[in-house]
């Protein structure tokens, strides 16, 4: 929990213009903070209200209790991206996501979002290069249907009508979360001969890999909704020779602006 003060600099902050990503990272708390408290949905008595009486072992999909659709739609792309769902123990399964160890704040982001969808503990385990951020519940089938055996490129995965509502709704919080998982910000330098002279120019561009077309096509979707453009190709790598692995490119300078107000370089 933050200090009161913390929230009060943060909303004069978001008075004057700055940006929820600014805020964030200027008073060093997580961007899912920033935006609760700025639409009101944290801290407020309203929110602290409807907190006490919502039953918070209810979930979303089998009962009337409220979902936070712009929490579900980033960790919909946490999902898609590296997450992944066991089977049922005694009627409980496991959501996992995994977060590389040298981005702390996304590792944050991403168990504020699992905690802000379904209330439940969120814990961490160390792994092997990763970090697995986790929770268990019997509902996490009932949120992401898509879960299944095997590997996400082996199944069909399409979301559903009620999922489709949601990242139409939010479709940055699902491009942050694609991203955020699977893909990256880097710094672009090409070499061009101009006037007999070479010339070096760098510009930032983002980067997208994944060997299932069907997330491919979700993440199109989202981004042609806000209107990014974007390039898509697919190769072989040598040491997966029965796969294809589609690479997402956006490298217009219009749209790095535009992912760059809600995704930035990872940290």
């Amino acid at each position: 929990m933050h200090p009161r003060e913390i929230v009060d600099e943060s909303l004069r902050l978001h008075a004057q213009g700055w940006t929820d990503r600014t805020v964030a990272d200027t008073l060093g708390i997580s961007i899912w903070a920033v935006r609760h408290w700025r639409t009101g949905r944290r801290r407020s008595p309203e929110a602290e209200q409807k907190r006490r009486a919502r039953n918070v072992g209810c979930c979303p999909r089998c009962s009337d209790a409220p979902l936070s659709q712009q929490a579900y739609a980033h960790l919909l792309g946490l999902y898609l991206g590296d997450g992944y769902i066991t089977p049922p123990r005694h009627r409980v399964c496991s959501l996992s996501i995994l977060c590389t160890n040298t981005y702390p704040r996304l590792i944050q982001e991403c168990r504020e979002a699992m905690a802000e969808v379904l209330p439940r503990a969120v814990y961490t385990r160390q792994r092997e290069g990763c970090v697995e951020v986790k929770s268990n519940s019997r509902h996490w089938h009932c949120l992401f249907p898509q879960s299944g055996p095997g590997q996400k490129h082996s199944r069909t995965i399409r979301l559903e009508r009620w999922q489709e509502e949601i990242v139409d709704a939010f479709p940055e919080e699902l491009i942050a979360g694609l991203f955020n998982s699977d893909g990256c910000r880097i710094n672009n330098r090409v070499r061009r001969k101009v006037r007999g002279e070479w010339k070096y120019y760098d510009y930032p561009r983002y980067f997208f890999s994944n060997t299932s077309p069907d997330i491919h096509d979700i993440l199109i979707r989202s981004l042609d909704l806000i209107g990014i453009e974007w390039t898509l190709r697919w190769q072989k790598l040598k040491n997966e020779k029965h796969r294809d692995t589609g690479i997402l490119s956006v490298a217009k300078r219009d749209s790095v602006a535009l992912l760059d107000t809600f995704i930035g370089p990872k940290s």
